[in-house]
């Protein structure tokens, strides 16, 4: 058995790191507050946005064709992954390389696949078996719609020019404070209700006309995307961090009272000892 003095440092010791998992709880969970409201406001009207763009680009007729609703081939795959800067957050990094593995070595096994990386943590363990074409930590320093533009720019002239057939992003969707939903979503071409099934029968008149609000809506409802696919990632980062340091600071002091438990027996051994020596002594002296 370990010693009291190496039992009470161990006690220290744990203290310590039960109160660092308790502040980075409270940190992740004042500012999971602010990312929740944000998604939560924000993804009715991406939801929509899309939702509009799919059906007005579904009925347009076939001779006015915009770029990033052409259908090809698919050969040249952009994947765009976002993980986060930081790590303690459970499984929150490790699910998304794990699908993304998976996808490129199954779905994609003999295309040519890039990747963009959004976030620190799947950029270091990714780039060592795949190739990233781009990474960018610092979208999450300063999370606008403004920088994101700027990312989905770049992909977007990319898909005009055919370097790509098919851009998807795959990230953690916000489902609530412990629960993130792995999810992939196809970003180009933008797929028209028409090849869907259930196409709307409403006959809208539009001004100006329906090619128009098209060709000005396509750019910004793909940018809208990435921008709730960021957001969503953001807030079930925080949300999977505060789970992961709620779990850890329980089991924190789980092993706490396990080693005051042990200290306190190892203690009253000790005492015991002690009061047996000098009684054992004091009979010798009688004697």
């Amino acid at each position: 058995m370990a010693n009291l003095k190496e039992i009470r440092n161990r006690i220290a010791s744990v203290s310590s790191t039960m109160q660092i998992t308790s502040a980075m709880k409270m940190v992740s969970a004042a500012k999971l507050k602010k990312a929740q409201d944000a998604i939560t406001a924000m993804r009715p009207y991406s939801d929509k946005l899309t939702e509009l763009i799919q059906n007005l680009s579904g009925s347009i007729d076939g001779d006015t064709q915009n770029p990033f609703t052409e259908q090809r081939p698919v050969q040249n795959v952009l994947i765009i992954v976002i993980t986060s800067n930081r790590g303690l957050c459970g499984g929150f990094n490790s699910n998304i390389v794990k699908e993304v593995s998976k996808k490129i070595k199954t779905e994609y096994a003999n295309k040519n696949v890039n990747l963009i990386t959004l976030g620190k943590k799947g950029n270091d363990i990714l780039q060592k078996s795949f190739t990233v074409a781009t990474n960018n930590n610092e979208i999450f320093d300063e999370l606008t719609f403004t920088n994101a533009s700027d990312i989905a720019d770049a992909f977007m002239d990319a898909f005009k020019n055919k370097q790509y057939d098919t851009v998807e992003v795959v990230y953690n969707r916000f489902k609530n404070a412990a629960t993130q939903i792995v999810t992939t979503e196809t970003l180009l071409p933008i797929v028209s209700e028409s090849d869907e099934e259930g196409t709307s029968d409403t006959d809208y008149i539009f001004e100006p006309t329906q090619e128009d609000i098209v060709n000005e809506l396509l750019p910004k409802s793909i940018k809208m995307q990435l921008f709730k696919a960021l957001r969503d990632s953001f807030a079930s980062e925080h949300g999977a961090r505060m789970t992961a340091m709620h779990k850890a600071t329980d089991n924190a002091t789980e092993l706490r009272d396990q080693l005051k438990l042990t200290y306190n027996q190892a203690r009253q051994a000790s005492i015991t000892n002690e009061i047996l020596e000098i009684v054992g002594g004091a009979e010798a002296l009688n004697s």
